[in-house]
């Protein structure tokens, strides 16, 4: 019955339409149309069952409306909607979601077919934050007006907003004919036209006896009905009756049924669609008993009813303004609705109406019903707009405006729950609460309970507040009821109580029979209705957290729930909070003073904070309702309502922000104070200004950028060049930094983490941030000073760190340098006495000028003598005192010994802190006396390095199975770079082991001698026959022994020396490829070049061995020094360590040192003072190389120079004893004095 016109549908209806005569809106049908015709707006005005409801929809459809768009049918309940527009199909010969269609929540019978939509008031404005000009309509029809709920007051104030932009739409406003003139002023006194109502008289019946309505409901009713059934009032007929709420109508069922000529029937808007069919489908016999809530009053009209019975009350949604909530209580009904109620019945034929109450009552009643709006707390009738979407409350045309102040309150209660934003704006809270039918403060409550798995607990509160409470206290028996309302009390909380009440009253309800449970109640000063008014309001409420996907349970007794029940209560009574002032006197929020009500739990023992339910002004204000909190509880209810006051900002280098203490206030009460929080958000100017000058500054900021870490270290070099030239002007003043720092830092800039953010946005940030060298200096000291004061001292392949301090008196006032412990092995002895260049020169000078007044006079002017001694002068491994004697004996012919400089008593800045630390730069000692540390600290181990997985070192080595070694390894020790030498070493133990040594020198020495050993290892058989080839006859072992030297000692010694000797000119191995190279050149050689340095060996040990039996002729007291040195010759040139490191052209002269020897021993008797005389000359070449052994233990097998030097002392002996033998080179005292100084140049060369 559609069809396609421009893109739309147009909608095809039937081309005759019947209307029922007996109707009474029939018989006005052409005024009616007429009216509808030559009008935008109407206001028809009828009774009851005149067919209103259901004929005006086919009227409009009739005028061509709903062709194109809709006729939009409003009914203020589902039950009613579904009813409705069942009846108009029918009576169009259609079905329902055809050509009439209905929409309530959850369920929707409309297609694009359907003309006439009929809907819940609901529906249409939930359809205008997509439809906002009503588009889908032609026609709007708003049913039962005269409601005023606050749907329909929405509705018509939107409509009188929006006619005007919609010329074309037409609105039909249908009432009871109750105060209609109001609708058509409000439409600019648009037309009227009443329709009388029902076509049979009804009957009204009062009940004014007292007696009767002492019976009580149930049984009043019982009693009517059955007076009903046995016709005392006329014919059988349907019975409606009217009850309060869906519990009353349970009560009464339970009450009726069981009566065999009777169909009791609930009617409620939340029944199944299946039983509300009940109703209305006329099925099976007897007489029926509707028994419906007030959703009766409306347009739905029940068939077959002659009987309605109206208790006159009903549950009316009403605003405390005591309470500040919205309160659902069963209270008398206004003569408009006890009309209303009579005219559901005397449709088919005369009617009877009972009303159970007095005439006199009925009169002294209200005449209408006030409009929803005027009874609604205005903060819900806000949150329905803003969630609808109606536009600003206080601009709004209402029919009966709100006033201004109710309207701002409303606001700030909405804000205050968290339902609004600053700028009246509905957020998602606001959403989520409109849709639950209970006071602002309650639905939020049970959103946070939701959220915080307390609702079942929450849900038994909020109906209980919602609620007149159950708890009587007669005047005449107050002691006893508080007597008996004590045991549900809670020491802590209120609200816990209603809790022990409610599980109380469950157990008893089931336990007991209604007429028990009614009289338990009466002993125990308990209300009977008001308890079932709670559980009806409860069960209420779990439908709807249902509804909203919400987990409801039955309630169970927690004890672990107190604080998140009492933090989701806080959501709802925020501004009920109150600080103890004293006793039991409470500062409340707003200002305000209040006491604890006497019947709290609370009272005897107020705790420190309590929120109320609320807050009651009688002869003083009362907080009622109330519960212990904590003060933290209220920081995090709604954030937005606190007030803060922030004071004493400082910089915090760890979160990299301006930190400040904050204040928090709620509604006046402190219940924070002192915590910290990011400043930069609250003040960003201040914040910027404190990071800039304490933060980028000072440098104190954890993760420095790159250019902070540049321009810290240019502050830190200019602070170190202070310290070295020992002045305190060199460095800009701290507000030129700021000002730098200050020109160029965005202005949003307050913390570590934004301008880590703009940096990284802005490549030329941080260049723009880097200061240069002018920029920190006030003015430039000279390029000469990096020189005189330099950072390190290098010490062969080590720089040793230096630090200054300017800070006279200090135990750190000067230079200090840094040595890692793992290094102290390498720390020249004398070299830090020469400080640096930059304080050499103040230290001689001040050195001069401390020597006895006789030496000082001769050294005059200081200065110069320090400038003309420097000139001569280079800083080395040599003391500073004998450096300076020996130059000022040259210079001034001035004598300046030891003991002289041992009384100079100068400044200790002038002395170098030597700082000793381990591994992880931890200091270990301090001290100006190297000495003192080195007797401490030193080891006589090799080089220790930080533990890595580089370290090269092994153990227990027998074969080159290990990585190849590289000349050198390079590690940290305490944050210094280390350079090592690698090396197999042969431990004292004869082990072998890969070890990382101090000096490269000394790591080739072990290391050959290592590789001879390991070379060993891997041809022990060889080894095994060259034992048995050497010193094997009679003679050899008896020269062995003649020359007090053991065989095996001298054999593995020379086995071990032919290999050493071998790789003298071979470069040794660093890899297992390279070793078994090696391994392969030297095996060939090996045999016969042992036996021929054996043969060397035997002939020198031959003659050693005589001249052993020579010097034991002698008497002991015979040439004691002349003997003493022989036998020292004899033990060094025999000793098998050394032998092993003897070069092969050394040992071939062995025979001819030890016949030198032997004419040394046969010539002494004969040579008087000339053998001591040559023997001082001797010992005074020898003194050198002692003491040089002394600082470079093996120097001989590490200085090529020395080696000569000591076999030059073996020629030297020869030149000396027995000169007849001749030398293989020249030698004498100046040759000798010639090659120490090339011994000396390499030990300075190669400091230790």
């Amino acid at each position: 019955m559609s069809k396609i016109v421009e893109g739309r549908v147009e909608r095809l209806v039937p081309q005759s339409i019947s209307y029922p005569e007996q109707l009474p809106v029939v018989a006005r049908k052409d005024e009616i149309m007429r009216a509808i015709r030559e009008n935008q707006v109407i206001v028809i005005a009828g009774e009851t069952g005149s067919g209103k409801t259901t004929q005006l929809p086919k009227m409009c459809l009739e005028l061509g409306r709903g062709r194109m768009q809709r006729i939009g049918h409003t009914q203020p309940r589902r039950i009613a909607a579904r009813a409705v527009s069942q009846r108009i199909a029918d009576e169009l010969q259609t079905t329902v979601g055809g050509l009439v269609g209905y929409q309530v929540r959850f369920n929707d019978d409309v297609t694009d077919q359907t003309a006439v939509k009929v809907m819940t008031d609901g529906i249409l404005l939930s359809e205008l934050s997509r439809d906002r000009q009503l588009r889908a309509y032609d026609t709007l029809i708003i049913d039962e007006a005269h409601e005023r709920s606050l749907n329909i007051d929405f509705i018509l104030g939107y409509l009188k907003r929006l006619l005007p932009k919609r010329p074309d739409l037409k609105v039909i406003i249908t009432s009871a004919t109750i105060d209609v003139d109001r609708f058509s002023a409000h439409f600019n006194d648009a037309p009227v036209i009443e329709v009388s109502g029902r076509t049979y008289p009804v009957d009204v019946h009062f009940m004014e006896s007292d007696d009767d309505r002492e019976l009580g409901l149930p049984r009043q009713v019982s009693e009517l009905v059955d007076s009903i059934d046995a016709e005392v009032y006329g014919p059988r007929g349907d019975v409606l009756v009217f009850c309060s709420g869906e519990r009353q109508i349970r009560d009464l069922a339970k009450t009726l049924r069981g009566r065999d000529r009777l169909q009791v029937l609930p009617l409620y808007a939340r029944l199944s669609n299946a039983e509300q069919n009940r109703v209305f489908n006329r099925s099976g016999s007897g007489m029926r008993v509707v028994l419906a809530t007030n959703v009766a009053e409306t347009s739905l009209t029940v068939p077959g009813i002659r009987y309605v019975i109206d208790p006159g009350e009903a549950r009316i949604s009403r605003y405390s303004h005591r309470s500040g909530l919205q309160r659902l209580p069963v209270e008398s009904i206004s003569q408009a609705s006890a009309n209303q109620r009579m005219g559901r019945c005397g449709r088919v034929a005369k009617g009877v109406c009972f009303r159970l109450f007095s005439e006199q009552d009925f009169l002294s009643r209200p005449e209408f019903t006030d409009a929803e709006i005027l009874r609604t707390n205005l903060a819900s009738v806000i949150l329905r707009m803003l969630e609808l979407g109606l536009g600003d409350v206080r601009d709004f045309p209402f029919v009966d405006p709100p006033d201004g102040k109710m309207v701002r309150d409303g606001f700030r209660l909405l804000t205050e729950l968290g339902a609004v934003d600053s700028s009246d704006t509905l957020t998602p809270i606001g959403r989520a609460m409109a849709r639950l039918p209970v006071d602002p403060k309650l639905s939020r409550i049970l959103l946070d309970a939701a959220k915080r798995d307390c609702l079942n607990e929450a849900l038994v509160i909020v109906s209980a507040l919602s609620v007149q409470d159950p708890r009587e206290r007669p005047q005449d028996k107050r002691a006893q009821a508080d007597q008996q309302h004590a045991r549900f009390n809670s020491d802590k909380s209120d609200f816990v109580a209603w809790l022990n009440l409610w599980r109380y009253v469950e157990e008893q309800r089931q336990a007991l029979s209604q007429n028990q449970f009614r009289r338990l109640c009466d002993r125990e000063f308990l209300s009977y209705m008001r308890i079932r008014e709670w559980r009806e309001v409860h069960h209420q409420l779990v439908v709807s957290c249902r509804q909203m996907s919400f987990r409801v349970t039955e309630l169970q007794g927690r004890d672990d729930l107190y604080e998140q029940l009492h933090r989701t209560l806080l959501t709802g009574f925020l501004g009920n909070v109150a600080q103890q002032d004293e006793g039991r006197r409470f500062n409340a929020a707003r200002g305000r003073k209040a006491q604890i009500f006497p019947a709290s739990g609370q009272y005897k023992k107020p705790p420190k904070w309590i929120v109320a339910a609320e807050l009651v002004e009688t002869t003083q204000v009362f907080a009622r309702q109330c519960a212990a909190i904590e003060a933290s509880w209220l920081l995090d209810t709604n954030p937005t309502l606190l007030k803060r006051h922030h004071y004493e900002p400082a910089w915090n280098a760890r979160s990299g922000r301006v930190m400040a203490k904050e204040r928090v206030s709620l509604f006046g009460l402190t219940i924070a104070d002192g915590q910290r929080v990011h400043y930069a958000s609250i003040d960003p100017k201040v914040s910027r200004a404190i990071m800039i000058r304490d933060g980028l500054v000072t440098g104190n900021v954890r993760r420095p950028p790159e250019f902070l870490k540049h321009n810290l270290k240019l502050v830190a070099d200019v602070m170190d060049l202070e310290s070295r030239v020992r002045r305190r002007d060199l460095l800009v003043d701290e507000e030129s930094m700021v000002r730098f720092y200050d020109e160029r830092l965005p202005i949003d800039c307050a913390s570590a983490g934004a301008l880590d953010k703009w940096l990284r946005r802005d490549e030329k940030a941080h260049e723009s941030l880097r200061m240069n060298r002018e920029q920190v200096l006030t003015r430039d000291p000279g390029g000469e000073v990096e020189a005189q004061f330099p950072k390190a001292i290098a010490v062969g392949d080590i720089g040793f760190q230096l630090t200054y301090q300017f800070e006279p008196g200090g135990n750190r006032d000067g230079v200090t340098v840094t040595i890692p412990r793992a290094l102290l092995n390498r720390a020249p002895r004398y070299q830090f006495e020469w400080l640096v260049p930059g304080l050499l020169r103040d230290k001689v000078i001040a050195m001069i000028k401390a020597l006895p007044k006789a030496l000082r006079k001769q050294l005059v002017p200081a200065p110069d003598v320090a400038d003309a001694l420097l000139d001569r002068l280079t800083a080395k491994d040599e003391p500073l005192a004998q450096a300076l004697s020996r130059e000022i004996k040259l210079l001034r012919t001035v004598s300046v010994t030891s003991e002289d400089w041992l009384q100079v008593e100068i400044e200790p800045f002038y002395l170098m802190n030597i700082r000793v630390v381990d591994d992880h730069k931890k200091v270990l000692a301090e001290s100006r006396e190297l000495s003192a540390l080195v007797a401490e600290f030193r080891s006589n181990t090799p080089v220790e390095v930080v533990s890595t997985r580089n370290n090269l070192e092994r153990v227990n080595v027998t074969r080159w199975n290990f990585d190849a070694l590289p000349k050198e390894w390079r590690g940290k020790s305490a944050g210094t770079e280390v350079v090592a030498y690698p090396a197999v070493v042969k431990e004292g133990s004869g082990q072998l082991s890969v070890r990382l040594l101090d000096y490269a020198s000394e790591a080739e020495r072990q290391h050959r001698l290592g590789t001879a050993a390991l070379l060993l290892q891997h041809d022990l058989k060889t080894a095994k026959y060259l034992k048995k080839q050497l010193f094997i006859d009679n003679a050899s072992k008896l020269s062995l022994a003649g020359a007090g030297l053991e065989r095996e000692l001298m054999v593995d010694a020379i086995i071990e020396s032919g290999l050493w000797q071998l790789l003298e000119n071979t470069p040794l191995p660093r890899s297992q490829a390279q070793f078994e190279q090696v391994q392969r050149d030297v095996s060939a050689r090996w045999v016969p070049h042992v036996l021929e340095v054996g043969n060397h060996l035997t002939q020198a040990v031959k003659v050693a061995s005589e001249v052993r039996s020579l010097l034991a002729r002698f008497g002991p007291a015979e040439y004691p020094n002349a003997k003493a040195d022989m036998n020292q010759q004899l033990r060094q040139l025999f000793d098998p360590e050394r032998l092993i490191e003897t070069p092969v052209e050394w040992l071939t002269y062995f025979p001819r040192y030890l016949k030198a020897v032997l004419s040394r021993a046969e010539r002494l008797p004969a040579q008087g003072g000339k053998d001591e005389k040559s023997m001082a000359m001797l010992f005074a070449q020898l003194e050198r190389l002692n003491r040089a052994k002394e600082d470079y233990p093996g120097i001989e097998a590490l200085c090529p120079q020395a080696l000569r030097f000591r076999w030059m002392l073996e020629e030297f002996r020869v030149s000396l004893f027995a000169q007849q033998l001749g030398t293989k080179l020249p030698v004498s005292v100046k040759r000798l004095d010639q090659q120490w100084q090339s011994v000396e140049t390499w030990m300075i060369e190669n400091p230790r």
